[in-house]
């Protein structure tokens, strides 16, 4: 009988994956080499090799609604983009509500993950750790779920910079930085213009006497705050939103660069993009991480184009038994919370034998076509996906997906907001497996926690304008009606169906712009 399953790593997807198992009746024993936690969000005063790091200053780019856990709705007084320490806060609530510290075996390191000389019946693994005295041990268990992540081990290419050998001043990777202390007055320059990049050079700005940001390729400048304050990915989120993007790519790539400013910079912040040869300044380098997991056999870390060979980023498909899952070792357009809590649930299935996986064949095409179209997949970014395509496409193994035309037959105010409204990960807790009652309650009150941070002071509430109110109502409720009229008529998913006037034609009769 299927029970024993190892999860190394107690990150966000290591806690989400203790979860899943304990949902689905599964004995999970995590390993965690630290003590305590968090993974990447627990804030170190020192590198720890061999572990994610962050600096003190760090701010998710995603809002708290978009990297909530599907069933776990985050506290409404805490800021929308949180401090690294908020997004640790949310992690302990989420463990300590679903008791999943006891299943965790803290200071202990996994040295060796490796098949039972009977593997190909029962698919076991022998799981081999060494506890902070030393000790070592080896147990038996049914399945493994490998959740360490890919921000442990800096990637720093110095023989592609030429003079670096003869470069006299400091330099290092940001995974080494922790704050602007000791570059005050420095003339600092940062290579690299990814999120941690732009992080970096902003703080860094604000003591050096100069800094520049170097790119070898041209970037769009996108901030996390959107109109009015809002978080920027709950505007623009939507499966409204990503149909128009599929259906009409190129008019929205335009419509989008018409919104951006390519000329941004950051005060006393230069941009250069040039070949840099290194006479005299601190540099940073804010690259990329090489990925490694040192305790799993060679065999499974084959390579398909420049991405790990897994069938949608989480089975080996050379195995025989399918009972070795990779959870969170992805990079989505959002947050990575959804992402690895959707990939624990569909593994843990698939361990039970709910839910069954393509041959081994059928699963090599589908990685190479995943790879080519519906991942965007490159040497800088292996791990990227499209978080609703890739969320979609695991919900639909889960059983999960929210069925958008049936629900606009049973409940179209939950409807209208599930295809409008940012697409949250509580939209996969409505039906099937693990369905949770609470689900509609918080798709309905998520604008809610969003605005609360922004309630800093008490004012007197105005009088609501009934007439104008009685008007709003009216006119949601005919266009629901032409909508469902619509779905009627017309396939879902067609071009014909693009409801692009409804909000619009909302916004012109009551005369403000309309947020779902």
């Amino acid at each position: 009988m299927f029970q024993r399953v190892a999860v190394i790593g107690a990150g966000p997807s290591g806690v989400t994956s203790i979860k899943g198992c304990l949902d689905e009746g599964l004995e999970p024993t995590c390993f965690e080499s630290s003590d305590d936690i968090g993974g990447l969000w627990r804030f170190k005063e020192k590198p720890e090799p061999g572990r994610a790091n962050i600096y003190k200053s760090v701010i998710i780019n995603s809002s708290k609604e978009m990297m909530s856990f599907s069933d776990f709705p985050p506290p409404a007084d805490l800021s929308n983009n949180m401090h690294h320490s908020e997004v640790l806060l949310h992690l302990r609530l989420y463990a300590q509500t679903f008791n999943l510290l006891p299943h965790i075996r803290f200071q202990t390191t996994v040295i060796s993950v490796r098949q039972t000389t009977n593997f190909e019946v029962p698919g076991q693994w022998e799981v081999e750790t060494e506890s902070r005295e030393g000790q070592r041990e080896t147990r038996v268990f049914d399945a493994v779920m490998v959740c360490t992540g890919h921000f442990t081990q800096p990637h720093l290419p110095l023989r592609d910079f030429p003079g670096i050998e003869s470069f006299r001043a400091k330099y290092f990777h940001s995974w080494e930085y922790c704050s602007a202390e000791g570059l005050e007055g420095k003339r600092v320059v940062v290579i690299g213009i990814g999120n941690s990049g732009g992080d970096i050079a902003v703080d860094v700005s604000r003591v050096a006497e100069k800094v520049y940001l170097s790119t070898r390729s041209g970037a769009w400048v996108v901030g996390r705050v959107g109109p009015g304050g809002l978080p920027l990915d709950v505007v623009g989120s939507s499966r409204m939103d990503a149909l128009i993007r599929k259906l009409f790519p190129s008019w929205t790539n335009t419509m989008l660069e018409k919104k951006l400013n390519p000329q941004t910079i950051w005060p006393e912040t230069e941009t250069w993009v040039k070949a840099w040869e290194f006479c005299g300044s601190t540099v940073v380098w804010s690259l990329v991480f090489a990925y490694s997991f040192p305790f799993l056999p060679s065999a499974l870390q084959a390579k398909c184009g420049y991405r790990l060979q897994l069938y949608k980023h989480v089975f080996p498909p050379a195995l025989t038994s399918p009972t070795l899952a990779v959870v969170g070792f992805i990079h989505g357009f959002g947050a990575i919370n959804p992402l690895a809590e959707m990939q624990a649930c569909w593994a843990t299935r698939v361990f039970k034998g709910l839910t069954a996986l393509l041959t081994e064949e059928n699963m090599m095409k589908e990685i190479e076509k995943d790879t080519a179209t519906m991942f965007a997949c490159s040497e800088r970014n292996p791990l990227q996906v499209h978080d609703i395509p890739y969320m979609d496409s695991l919900s639909e193994e889960v059983g999960v997906r929210p069925n958008i035309p049936w629900l606009f037959f049973k409940d179209p105010t939950l409807a209208l907001q599930v295809f409008l409204g940012p697409c949250t990960p509580y939209q996969y807790h409505l039906t099937g497996p693990g369905k949770w009652a609470g689900a509609r309650q918080a798709i309905l009150t998520q604008w809610d926690r969003v605005f609360q941070p922004f309630k800093t002071r008490v004012v007197t509430e105005p009088k609501p304008d009934i007439k104008h109110s009685s008007k709003l109502s009216i006119i949601m409720f005919l266009s629901g009606k032409l909508f469902l009229q619509l779905g009627l008529a017309v396939n879902f998913f067609s071009p014909s169906f693009l409801i692009l006037p409804v909000p619009s034609f909302i916004s012109l009769l009551t005369g403000f712009p309309l947020l779902f």
